[in-house]
């Protein structure tokens, strides 16, 4: 009876980590065969001219979406990155218990909201509401709902990752709360926070949905004006473009998203340059 019981148990475990695997190797098919599918046609299509010209009609460069993109992302991150940084650290050294749970649960409960209603939200707001039309700073605004979460809960989690002890051998020396978070407890945490603006920056640089809805789209180059100016952006490229009947369209938007997947890969790697050195300095 034991022996079977043994069997049914090995039989089991050997089904559950076979499931296992093939879901594995089902996501990590899908992702391969999306990058290469996506590198292949992009670095076929992508040509050195598209980064100085703007787009027109079906056809042109990405100079107007590229730089639009990076106006966008600039403003979310003026916004985002001191309110998240500032309430990671009320989070971990300032809030109670309590304050820091509900704090906690209001991040995760934002960063679980669809794109796609934080874009509407944005468009009765800003757009509508406040008579800002479709332009930067509403699509800025939007991505910073995106951001805000990642940043406060990264900022919370390096910050828990200082042993307590150094707080305490700060608190002994006389120094305040406020003076041992910025001298002893900042420094150790500084890569994991950069961390989580990088990882951030890279969310919203392959956001579209919440974009539709507040920041428009335009082919020609951003002019700064924060209000009543849509801009333009590389993930309208490749959402728009990419069900085009024209192969010049489908062109342009392979090579947009080969363009995005080129500065997120950037990105990623001062993410572990980052983690890389932080952990080598403990």
């Amino acid at each position: 009876m034991i022996q079977v019981r043994r069997r049914r148990r090995k039989i089991g475990g050997y089904i559950g980590w076979g499931f296992a695997w093939l879901a594995s190797a089902l996501v990590i098919f899908a992702l391969f065969d999306l990058l290469i599918s996506v590198v292949w046609h992009g670095a076929r299509a992508f040509k050195w001219s598209m980064l100085t010209q703007t787009t027109h009609g079906i056809a042109g460069g990405l100079q107007n979406a590229i730089i639009g993109t990076f106006e966008l992302v600039i403003i979310a991150i003026i916004f985002a990155a001191p309110l998240g940084i500032l309430g990671g650290v009320y989070a971990s050294e300032f809030a109670g218990t309590r304050v820091s749970a509900v704090i906690r649960f209001l991040a995760e409960v934002l960063s679980g909201v669809p794109s796609i209603v934080i874009g509407y939200f944005g468009y009765l707001l800003m757009v509508m509401h406040w008579h800002w039309g479709f332009s930067a700073l509403a699509g800025g605004i939007a991505l910073t709902i995106m951001m805000l979460p990642y940043i406060l809960r990264t900022t919370e989690t390096s910050l828990q990752q200082v042993p307590h002890t150094q707080r305490e051998a700060a608190w002994a020396l006389g120094m305040t709360r406020f003076q041992a978070i910025s001298r002893t407890v900042w420094r150790p945490a500084a890569g994991g926070i950069a961390t989580g603006v990088l990882l951030a920056i890279a969310i919203g640089l392959g956001e579209t949905a919440p974009l539709l809805y507040t920041a428009g789209w335009n082919t020609h180059n951003p002019t700064g004006h924060l209000t009543h100016e849509q801009v333009p952006y590389l993930t309208y490229v490749v959402w728009d473009y990419l069900d085009q009947p024209y192969p010049e369209a489908r062109n342009l938007a392979y090579a947009a998203a080969f363009v995005l997947l080129v500065i997120i890969l950037l990105i990623q790697l001062v993410v572990r340059a980052l983690v890389w050195r932080s952990s080598g300095r403990k």
